[in-house]
């Protein structure tokens, strides 16, 4: 459970330290949180103890050695105790809406998820922080551990579920799933800066957000309210009237401070009474003798406020008027009545005030313009819901995303190369695996060859798996659904990641991928491909002719070709095309229709040989 800090300095530990939490076995564990500075900390685990303190930031972590898989057990933390923890397999999964569909929707499909009484799998679900600004040390405050019974079962997203559901049943080892995902989300969101250098677009201005940051500042904040502040420098302006009407408040947009001082008779000491502002323009905030007494988000109520008994002071008082009018020409409208009001006392407060300027946001403009991209610009996601958990560690990364780029794909290869670089390095693991869906098929079929931003990030995902080190691909363009971008068949594709994480991760000898293009040669007016990862070879999943292979001519123009397996070798050709030049598979937003496997049961990736 997240909670603040306190006056007792509790300490504090992070939303995923907690009760029914997964550790990561077989490697050191980091476990870390907040107190005061050189407050002492200590972490009892498994017999032993471990010492620390908060540093000058109130930081602290401790480092428990390798664990064999196995639980419940518990830890304490100073007075706090956390129970129920599992040793075992922890797994990263990001992405966008496909990696966060809830299992509710899948209850119809699948009935007997409601009954699940999983508790050896857990589900921490990481709540949304998108951080453009600035790195984040804490994850947003709301989420929790999720075991896998009838009751939790519910909170889990869908493809955690079926995926942990797997991994245990083959493993007999303890699974968590940590999902930190956001539906719509883009990948470069999901990126550092250092990592999205070589597109400026992305780039944030650093120097003009720390310059912002001045200049959108308050400089008034908590000080200029109080009774005894020195306000003997402040300008003068009139009251009613509109900052239009002082030259130094013409042209400013944002927050003006204005006091006025005025006189109460003795027996109205202490006594409770009102004041009448008027009609303001936008927002105030309004303080007596340095007391909040009351405020009004926007410009259109007449401002009527309690002054509470013990406020009021005989002789001299101050009120402060905390005034924001982001559009500028604030100020107190002309025709309404200003005073404060007690039984048979009446104050006018028209008149003479003074003024200050708290925050100009005219000499914010050159840095907001620089800042244009501010909500088009990379990282917020890595920002907010990557780098807090930077030290928490994991078996594997499950990656599904691609969605949200289709309109892009030229450039997802590069991302997706850099992200995986990028949250190795982050979490200290070079050789971290990543398991990545590759998009299913989704969209009405075309009755020709055509193509397709969801063809080009399927062989974008596809080369960023070969081309990196200890990377899976899983091919699912027969578990989407033409019509919803959100297919309800997470059981196959989790079934899928399974198999490439048998191989990956737990090392076992088997063939995880479908047929993958190699090479192709010309023979006359047919095409020659060779594949990889043929297994035991070729086949077609329903025992039917091969579809979905395009083939094109010097015109560049594709149409549907025959293509037939000849031993571990296709050959591909037109009765039109006499000088064949290239082929495409499954190169379409929905093929669900090409049928190329392996004996092995899976489906081989969709390509193309050309780069047109």
């Amino acid at each position: 459970m997240y909670t603040a800090y306190h006056a007792s300095a509790a300490v504090r530990l992070p939303s995923l330290v907690s009760d029914r939490m997964v550790l990561q076995r077989d490697t050191e564990l980091k476990i870390w949180g907040w107190a005061d500075p050189e407050e002492k900390v200590t972490v009892r685990f498994g017999g032993n103890h471990y010492y620390t303190e908060g540093d000058k930031d109130g930081k602290w972590m401790v480092k428990i050695p390798a664990q064999k898989a196995g639980g419940p057990f518990i830890m304490e933390v100073n007075e706090r105790i956390i129970r129920d923890i599992l040793i075992g397999d922890v797994w990263l999964c990001s992405g966008q809406s496909n990696m966060e569909t809830p299992i509710a929707r899948l209850v119809e499909r699948y009935p007997e998820i409601p009954l699940s009484n999983q508790h050896m799998i857990r589900y921490f679900k990481v709540p949304t922080q998108n951080s453009i600004e600035k790195l984040q040390d804490d994850i947003a405050p709301g989420g929790q551990w999720f075991s896998g019974v009838a009751s939790d079962v519910m909170n889990w997203t869908a493809l955690a579920y079926f995926y942990a559901k797997a991994c245990y049943a083959h493993t007999d080892i303890p699974v968590g799933m940590l999902v930190s995902s956001l539906g719509g989300s883009a990948i470069e969101s999901w990126i550092s800066q250092e990592h999205l250098k070589e597109f400026p677009h992305l780039q944030i201005d650093q120097n003009a957000l720390d310059s912002l940051r001045i200049f959108t500042e308050d400089q008034g904040l908590l000080q200029w309210t109080r009774e005894d502040w020195d306000d003997s420098n402040w300008n003068e302006t009139q009251v009613p009237g509109l900052w239009r009407a002082t030259p130094k408040l013409a042209s400013v947009r944002g927050v003006v401070y204005m006091r006025k001082t005025f006189e109460m008779p003795a027996t109205m000491a202490g006594r409770h009474a009102r004041v009448f502002l008027g009609t303001l323009i936008d927002s105030d905030s309004v303080f007596v003798n340095g007391r909040f007494i009351g405020s009004t988000s926007y410009m259109y109520p007449p401002r009527k406020y309690d002054i509470p008994a013990g406020v009021l002071q005989a002789g001299r008082n101050v009120i402060t008027v905390r005034l924001r009018a982001n559009n500028g020409n604030g100020g107190f409208i002309d025709g309404k009545k200003y005073y404060v009001q007690s039984d048979d006392v009446q104050v006018d407060l028209a008149g003479n005030w003074k003024y200050h300027i708290g925050l100009d946001l005219t000499k914010a403009k050159p840095y907001l313009d620089r800042l244009s991209n501010r909500r088009s610009a990379g990282s917020g996601l890595f920002n907010g819901m990557i780098y807090p958990i930077r030290d928490y560690q994991f078996a594997g990364t499950i990656w599904y995303q691609g969605e949200s780029n289709a309109g892009q794909p030229q450039y997802y290869k590069t991302h997706l190369k850099n992200l995986v670089m990028n949250w190795r390095a982050l979490l200290g693991k070079p050789d971290l695996p990543f398991l990545l869906v590759q998009l299913p098929n989704f969209m009405e079929k075309r009755e020709q060859p055509s193509e397709s931003g969801w063809a080009a990030i399927r062989e974008a995902q596809q080369q960023a798996s070969r081309e990196l080190p200890f990377t899976a691909l899983a091919v699912t363009y027969d578990t989407g659904e033409w019509n919803d971008i959100h297919p309800l068949n997470k059981e196959d594709i989790a079934k899928r990641l399974l198999l490439a994480a048998r191989k990956l991760v737990y090392g076992e000898q088997l063939i995880s991928s479908g047929p993958v293009y190699k090479s192709m040669r010309v023979d006359g007016d047919r095409i020659v491909l060779q594949f990889t990862e043929i297994g035991k070879g070729l086949h077609t999943r329903d025992g039917q002719r091969l579809r979905h292979f395009a083939i094109a001519g010097k015109d560049k123009k594709f149409v549907w070709a025959e293509a037939v397996i000849k031993g571990d070798k296709i050959i591909v050709r037109h009765e039109d095309i006499r000088e064949p030049v290239a082929i495409r598979y499954a190169w379409s937003d929905n093929p669900e229709d090409a049928n190329l496997m392996n004996k092995g049961g899976l489906l081989a990736s969709p390509f193309r040989t050309d780069n047109w």
